[in-house]
C-alpha cells in the first residue's frame, strides 16, 4: 500500500507543466473538491447500513443550505442546523 501511494504521488509530480496549464485540467481540478465534498455530505446525511435514511440530518442540511444561500456566517449556520436536528430528534 505504501509503494502504491508513493507511486501515485510520484506520478502526480511527474506530470508536465503544459498538461497542468491546460484549461480543461484546471477546471477539473477546481471541481473535484466540490464533488468530493458533496459526495461525503450525501453519504453522511442519507447513509444507513444498506438503505437510504431520511431523518433529522436531512432537515438540518436543508436549514444549512437555506442559511448558506442567504449568506449567513458559518458559525450561526452550524448552530441553527444543529439545533434543527436536535429539536427534531427530541420530538
Amino acid at each position: 500500500m505504501a509503494v502504491g501511494c508513493f507511486s501515485l504521488k510520484l506520478a502526480g509530480l511527474s506530470v508536465p507543466e503544459r498538461v497542468l496549464a491546460h484549461p480543461m485540467t484546471r477546471r477539473a481540478a477546481d471541481l473535484i473538491p466540490v464533488a468530493l465534498l458533496g459526495a461525503l455530505i450525501a453519504v453522511q446525511v442519507l447513509g444507513g447500513d444498506h438503505e437510504l435514511v431520511v431523518d433529522a440530518r436531512l432537515a438540518a442540511l436543508g436549514v444549512a443550505a437555506l442559511l448558506y444561500s442567504l449568506r449567513v456566517p458559518f458559525l450561526p449556520t452550524v448552530v441553527a442546523a444543529s439545533a434543527t436536528a436536535a429539536l427534531l430528534r427530541l420530538m
